[in-house]
């Protein structure tokens, strides 16, 4: 009996790590969106050879998720198999988390699997390789969890992983995790009043010192001038605050509701128990309200995050942890929950299978809905290090031999300039396979949204960070390879008129600079 026991509660484990990873390994491999595929590779390999952000580039997210690519490149090699593993790590983190909190409120624990299958299905392989919105919607999850347990079983160490994990959601993108850190503190000051538990607070405090105390060490350590940080990560970011925000708009109906209906229908439950626990007065634990609370602003959210960003929908993967939520708090206060639960468990299965095959095979967070993915040729053409790649992307759909063959021209013509030089391009794995630092300016390449536009206050902040890189590392020769996801003339709104232009090809150049 005792066997039979350990067995139950080991093997769902163990087909949920496994599954978690390799349904992301494969998909690691499937699909190039070269703007997002190869960010991390090239700032993470070049984090590991000590050039790092704020200081000798220009960066206004993801230094934690750098600081861990680095990491797996420094245990496993530099390969693109480290490199999807590093999702692939994630996407099990999420999925085993949310089997165990699921169990611990005794959900029964075919119900804990089939919920944590699902997550492990939609969250990380839409992008397959490290990500800056998946490993923060993550790491938000995971102070969530923290953050639920905290509130239940009232122990200090959940208190004190709750900020430590927020501060590394928030090295990893700012937004969305600056309004879950006001959910948090917001429903805490609610708990801390009514159950007066200092032990907690103090743990929960001490928590949010350790992570900045830490950070702050990090960046003496790197000798990172806390001005370029503080303008780079807050105040940059801040000035596109406004044009964000206006993405929220208009309210319209099929914008804000219908757009987002089945994560409305996943929290519905949950509403309908918020307003009858709030309006009529029914008997309610208070820990059960606030987590039913947390749990609704989250989904609300992270709603409002999806609509102002630039990227494809993504957080579909909170549909089968919402549910899990609403099938365990139906079961616990609601007199239909066999009814509730089957209709929980069948949107969850829909939403998967829908998702799935209208998002995840088809590759669209990479660009690639109406593309063919048969078209695709091994990434070893390129460079041994892709080998097993299905390389296409949404620029070279029907030719990609066209593609390689663009940059196989600037492999050979970057190898042959031994001198200091910058490479401006959204094939970041160059630099890398050459073993020669880019000297780029900027992690990546999108006017307006990743630097300063001429128009931006912080323009000429950026043009001096760019001519004193120039300056100081003697470059004489910027190369550009595109195509560019989110650029058309890189740089020469700074350089002016010092420089010439010399083509190779129709998608690679050379600026050749002059007293610039």
């Amino acid at each position: 009996m005792k066997l039979n026991k350990y067995l139950l509660n080991f093997l769902p484990n163990l087909f949920l790590i496994l599954f978690s990873i390799l349904f992301n390994q494969y998909y690691g491999y499937v699909g190039i969106l070269p703007i997002d595929s190869f960010l991390i590779f090239n700032s993470g390999y070049d984090l590991m050879n000590g050039y790092y952000p704020f200081k000798d580039y220009w960066t206004i997210k993801e230094p934690f998720i750098d600081f861990i690519q680095a990491i797996f490149f420094k245990i496993f090699g530099v390969s693109w198999f480290s490199y999807v593993l590093h999702a692939s790590v994630f996407n099990c983190l999420i999925t085993i988390f949310t089997f165990f909190l699921l169990k611990s409120f005794k959900l029964d624990i075919k119900y804990c699997f089939f919920y944590s299958f699902c997550v492990a299905v939609l969250t990380y392989p839409t992008a397959g390789t490290p990500f800056s919105d998946h490993h923060t919607l993550i790491l938000c999850l995971l102070s969530l969890y923290f953050f639920i347990l905290a509130i239940y079983e009232k122990k200090n160490i959940y208190w004190f992983l709750v900020p430590i994990f927020l501060g590394f959601s928030f090295l990893s993108k700012q937004a969305p995790t600056v309004y879950v850190i006001f959910l948090v503190s917001f429903v805490s000051i609610i708990f801390f009043i009514k159950f007066k538990n200092l032990s907690n607070f103090i743990s929960a405090l001490i928590g949010g010192v350790t992570v900045i105390i830490i950070f702050l060490i990090l960046l003496l350590l790197a000798d990172i001038n806390f001005k370029d940080f503080f303008i780079q990560y807050f105040l940059y970011p801040q000035s596109l605050g406004q044009s964000r925000l206006d993405w929220l708009f208009p309210f319209e109906f099929k914008r804000i509701i219908w757009r987002f209906k089945l994560q409305y229908l996943s929290i519905s439950i949950l509403i309908y128990l918020f307003l009858k626990f709030s309006f009529l007065k029914k008997k309610v634990l208070l820990s059960d309200y606030l987590v039913i609370i947390t749990l609704v602003l989250f989904c609300f959210l992270k709603i409002m995050h999806q609509l102002m960003t630039i990227n494809a929908i993504f957080i579909y993967c909170l549909l089968p942890i919402f549910c899990g939520f609403s099938h365990i708090f139906a079961k616990k206060y609601l007199k239909q929950k066999k009814i509730l639960g089957r209709f929980l468990i069948i949107l969850t299965l829909c939403s998967t299978v829908y998702y799935y095959f209208s998002y995840i095979s088809n590759r669209t967070f990479m660009d690639l809905r109406n593309v063919n993915l048969n078209n695709s040729v091994d990434g070893e053409n390129i460079h041994p290090k892709l080998s097993n790649i299905k390389w296409i992307t949404m620029f070279y759909p029907n030719n990609p031999d066209k593609e390689i063959l663009n940059i196989k021209l600037a492999f050979k013509i970057l190898s042959e300039d031994k001198n200091n030089k910058m490479i401006i391009t959204d094939y970041q794995f160059i630099s890398v396979f050459l073993q020669q630092y880019d000297y780029s300016p900027t992690r990546f390449w999108y006017d307006f949204h990743g630097y300063p536009s001429e128009n931006n206050i912080y323009f000429d902040y950026w043009k001096k960070f760019v001519l004193n890189k120039i300056k100081k590392n003697n470059i004489k020769n910027i190369y550009v390879l595109n195509p560019l996801h989110g650029e058309t003339k890189p740089l020469e709104n700074i350089l002016k008129n010092c420089y010439q232009k010399h083509n190779y090809s129709e998608t690679f150049y050379k600026l050749i600079l002059n007293n610039c």
